[in-house]
């Protein structure tokens, strides 16, 4: 994607989610298939060990996966809603400090865009790491999305 496609996709998922603006992620990268964000180290979204709590970093993570499918699938979103179907996390360590989520595409974007020419609701993965500044992965994501076709 070019920088100014991805700029307007970044700008665009920023004001239509408060929640993240709210929580303060912004994005490291963002291409076709990739998106990263960070979630800075804010001790107003601690939890009780000092730590980003839960929902932040769900809401990093699930974010991440929502800018994929924007910029992913922008060229479709006249014809179809995207939709988080199903999300699963695990948390496999204590996260201290900034975090990062790194999602990536489960399926080919070619796959996705055949089924909804064909009229169907297309499923894909989003799966997402979650690492601190050192690079420790302290927990996995993968959300479920759905292209639903607009009623005629």
């Amino acid at each position: 994607m070019d920088a100014a496609t991805a700029e307007m996709v970044k700008t665009g998922f920023l004001d239509s989610v408060p929640f993240a603006r709210t929580l303060g992620v912004t994005f490291t990268d963002l291409d076709h298939g990739r998106a990263v964000m960070r979630l800075p180290d804010d001790a107003a979204h601690h939890n009780h060990v000092g730590g980003p709590h839960a929902g932040a970093m769900f809401t990093l993570a699930e974010s991440a996966s929502g800018a994929i499918v924007i910029g992913t699938f922008g060229d479709q979103l006249n014809r179809a809603v995207p939709l988080a179907v199903s999300a699963e996390i695990r948390y496999l360590k204590l996260a201290m400090g900034d975090v990062t989520a790194e999602a990536v595409l489960g399926r080919p974007r070619e796959e996705v865009v055949a089924e909804l020419d064909e009229g169907r609701r297309p499923e894909f993965p989003v799966d997402i790491e979650l690492r601190t500044n050192d690079g420790t992965v302290t927990g996995r994501m993968t959300v479920l999305w759905t292209l639903r076709p607009n009623k005629k």
